[in-house]
């Protein structure tokens, strides 16, 4: 009775941690991807924080209170600028729309068709297009101003997601101040978990997730700025919020020709010849090059991240985290291929934590051959009898 008493209390005292558990989790669901973004955030500009946090003699407050000044200034200030222009730029170009016709557009230069490769077609393209362009806009038309229209109508997401940052941004503040003691528990119990070589697979993880970070993260920043110039020297409408798009698209493989390739065009199509092929030039070898030299760069320094597992980190990151996932999926997958590699390597030394090592089976016993093994009776004794 006894016995039973006891399995019930701790089947009771389970369910009980795992209802909290769940409970948890259900609170803390709508606030997981900006707790991910604050830590990435933290993670990556924590060199910055230590630095400041010398500069006022470990005043750990304030130093953490700066540096959400400076997340603020970085992260919000442009978020609010573009969410200022968005609803303009969407209604400039619906009047666009409005006002241009075909007359407006221009011939397809000559030096078009010379372009090796992608050139005659396109400039047949241009040519057809011109040639039966009314019917074209005219169907088209209405579905672009749908487009915008929907575009319009979810203006409510942009102040989600400016709320979603600010939220982000608050909570890097308690990273910044509480985070060493957050790392200690976390390497307590990864001690635990992995024994003797936590040490080691900490290392492992902080080089891994840095590299990606800054690899990834940096290189978006970096095409964003320098995209930015450039449509501010174009003189394309709208440069902030462009430049955005291809700090967006950055995470994505071959993403930034998209938007610098549409700028490029319209100024074509508003007869800026001139400036149109400053852009092709501009994106061609200054906006590429950032992501063909700086990414490996970065990246190099720490763990090696091929092509196909970046790919498949940001769909599976964005698919499963939103846009936070452009950092995750790329940055879990690493991690776990270099903990793969570790773990491995470790076996082969022999050095394998307990915790991870199979277990061992049982080797049975060898049966002896017959009549080995076999110790004979022991004689019986001599039962006295009555006589003696």
């Amino acid at each position: 009775m006894v016995k039973h008493q006891k399995t019930i209390e701790q089947i009771a005292g389970l369910a009980l941690v795992g209802a909290i558990v769940v409970g948890c989790g259900l609170v803390l669901r709508p606030f997981v991807s900006a707790i991910l973004w604050a830590a990435i955030v933290c993670f990556a500009t924590w060199p910055v924080y230590e630095l400041f946090r010398r500069w006022l003699r470990g005043r750990r407050t304030l130093a953490a209170a700066l540096m959400t000044l400076l997340l603020s200034l970085v992260l919000i200030i442009p978020f609010v600028g573009v969410g200022l222009t968005f609803t303009d730029t969407i209604r400039a170009g619906l009047a666009w729309l409005d006002s241009h016709t075909v007359a407006d557009m221009p011939a397809p230069p000559t030096w078009l068709g010379d372009i090796p490769l992608i050139g005659p077609s396109i400039h047949d393209s241009w040519s057809a297009f011109l040639k039966d362009a009314e019917s074209t806009l005219k169907e088209w038309t209405p579905w672009l101003k749908q487009a915008g229209l929907w575009l319009l109508g979810h203006t409510i997401d942009l102040v989600k997601g400016f709320l979603h940052l600010v939220l982000s941004v608050l909570i890097a503040f308690f990273l910044y101040r509480d985070g060493e003691g957050l790392v200690a528990r976390l390497r307590e119990g990864f001690q635990r978990i992995s024994g003797d070589s936590a040490q080691r697979l900490m290392d492992v993880v902080k080089t891994t997730v840095q590299s990606v970070v800054y690899g990834v993260l940096g290189t978006a920043l970096g095409q964003g700025i320098v995209a930015g110039i450039g449509f501010v020297i174009a003189g394309v409408p709208a440069p902030m919020l462009l430049a955005l798009l291809t700090f967006c698209v950055s995470f994505l493989p071959f993403g930034p020709p998209f938007i610098w390739i549409g700028a490029a065009l319209w100024l074509f199509a508003t007869g800026s010849i001139g400036r149109g092929i400053f852009m092709v030039l501009y994106g061609t070898f200054v906006i590429s090059l950032v992501d063909n030299i700086i990414k490996p760069v970065i990246i190099s320094r720490g763990s090696t991240l091929s092509f196909i597992v970046m790919f498949i980190g940001v769909l599976g990151g964005i698919a499963t985290f939103g846009f936070v996932g452009l950092f995750i999926g790329p940055t879990l997958l690493a991690v776990g291929f270099s903990l793969t590699q570790e773990i491995l390597e470790q076996r082969q030394r022999g050095t394998l934590p307990a915790l991870l090592r199979m277990p061992e089976r049982p080797q049975p016993a060898a049966t002896p051959p017959p009549g080995e093994g076999i110790e004979p009776p022991a004689p019986a004794a001599d039962v006295p009898t009555a006589s003696q």
